[in-house]
C-alpha cells in the first residue's frame, strides 16, 4: 500500500512541473506582430492577370497612351530635322559650285580683257618694229648704227616677253590659215617640201591663244 502511495505523489510531481514547461515554451507577445505583418500580403486580393491595378496602368500609359504620341512627334521632328538638314547641304554644295564657276569665268573676263588691252597697245607699234627689223637687216657700213638697232629690237623683244606676247613661228613651217597668210605662192626648191613656208614678208604676233596680227608669208606650192 504505501509504494501504490508514492507513485501515484511521484506522478503528482511530474505533472505539476509540465505546467511550468509549457509556460516557458509559450510565445511572447512580441511574436504576434510578425505574424500579423506576414499576413498583410495574404489579405490583399490578386488581380485576374496576376498584376496590381496602379501597374498596369502605368505600364499602359508608358506603351500605348501619351508617351507613344510624344515619341512619335520626336520621330517626325528628328525626320524634318534630317531633311533639312540635307536641304541645306545641297544648297551649300550648289552654292560653292557656282562660286567657283564664278570665280573661274571672273578669272576669265579679266584675262581675257587685259590680253585684249594688250593686244590692242601692240598692234600699234608693230608697225614700228617692222621698221627696225628691216633696219637692222639692211645693208650699213655704220656699225654702231646697226648696232643700236639691234639693241632696241632686243629690248622691245623683251617687253613684248614680260607682256607674254610671242612671235608666231611661221619660216619652214606648213601653212596654217589660222596664223599665216599667203600672199604668194612659188614652186618648191631642191628639198623643200609643197606647203611649207619659204618666206616671211611680216612678223606675226599672239599672245595666249590670240591672234595679234597674222604673219604675212610666202609659201612653196
Amino acid at each position: 500500500m504505501s509504494e501504490e502511495t508514492k507513485v501515484p505523489g511521484t506522478q503528482a510531481g511530474e505533472t505539476e512541473a509540465d505546467p511550468q514547461a509549457e509556460t516557458a515554451e509559450a510565445p511572447q507577445p512580441d511574436a504576434a506582430p510578425e505574424t500579423s505583418a506576414q499576413a498583410e500580403p495574404a489579405a490583399e486580393a490578386p488581380q485576374p492577370d496576376g498584376k496590381k491595378p496602379e501597374q498596369g496602368k502605368q505600364k499602359k500609359d508608358w506603351f500605348g497612351g501619351k508617351t507613344a504620341k510624344e515619341l512619335e512627334a520626336t520621330k517626325a521632328k528628328l525626320e524634318a530635322a534630317e531633311k533639312k538638314a540635307g536641304d541645306l547641304r545641297d544648297q551649300l554644295l550648289r552654292t560653292a559650285a557656282e562660286y567657283d564657276n564664278y570665280r573661274k569665268r571672273s578669272a576669265r573676263e579679266a584675262d581675257q580683257k587685259f590680253n585684249d588691252g594688250v593686244s590692242h597697245a601692240v598692234s600699234q607699234i608693230l608697225g614700228i618694229l617692222d621698221t627696225l627689223d628691216m633696219a637692222a637687216n639692211a645693208a650699213c657700213t655704220d656699225d654702231n648704227y646697226k648696232k643700236g638697232v639691234v639693241m632696241t629690237l632686243d629690248t622691245a623683244a623683251k617687253a613684248l616677253e614680260k607682256l607674254h606676247v610671242t612671235e608666231i613661228e611661221a619660216l619652214g613651217k606648213p601653212f596654217d590659215p589660222n596664223f599665216m597668210n599667203a600672199v604668194q605662192q612659188v614652186p618648191p626648191a631642191e628639198g623643200q617640201e609643197s606647203g611649207s613656208v619659204v618666206q616671211v614678208y611680216q612678223k606675226g604676233y599672239m599672245i595666249g591663244d590670240k591672234v595679234i596680227r597674222h604673219a604675212t608669208v610666202v609659201v612653196a606650192e
